[in-house]
């Protein structure tokens, strides 16, 4: 098994080392961070343009009912982080530096609000003539952008990063 990830891991190696039944991934792997970063740079975009839109007062609001300190403040920071983390991971921007801020939101929403409710993100309460009623969400959906973030840290932005492109570009100087 060690062999066969040491292989994988030196892209300067010609395919015709790598084990056969990687060939066909292998090529196409190193795109799979861009997937990461698109849907999950997006999600806390769409989040935190949420919290903006209906005021970050709202939010605050929800804040002081959880019993944080400094509502006003974490609104805003909360904010902010949400929408210029969530732009840098979708450029593949900074995106082992943001990804410790966006977890630790993650982190506080889990203990916070969603832990109570278990681990399912989607509840099917009732079928009604308005359509299907959703219970509270779990924090299914938390873990899984948490391990976006992971992945997206240990493996890296991948190809079309913003980060690789001025790197690229400073080599070239």
């Amino acid at each position: 098994m060690n062999s066969v990830l040491n292989q994988v891991a030196r892209p300067t190696e010609t395919l015709r080392e790598v084990p056969v039944g990687l060939i066909n991934r292998f090529p196409l792997a190193r795109w799979a961070p861009i997937a990461l970063r698109l849907i999950v740079g997006y999600g806390f975009m769409a989040h935190g343009f949420a919290k903006l839109s209906r005021g970050p007062d709202a939010f605050a609001t929800i804040l002081r009912a959880l019993g944080m300190p400094a509502p006003d403040f974490l609104a805003w920071l909360t904010i902010l982080t949400e929408l210029l983390g969530g732009l840098a991971v979708f450029l593949g921007s900074f995106v082992t530096l943001v990804s410790l801020p966006l977890a630790a939101i993650l982190l506080v929403a889990v203990f916070t609000v969603h832990l109570p409710f278990g681990f399912s993100s989607i509840k099917l309460m009732a079928v009604t003539l308005a359509g299907p009623q959703f219970g509270p969400p779990g924090y299914e959906c938390d873990l899984l952008y948490l391990a976006c973030l992971a992945a997206l840290v240990l493996g890296g932005p991948g190809p079309l990063a913003i980060d690789g492109f001025f790197r690229n570009r400073r080599k070239g100087m």
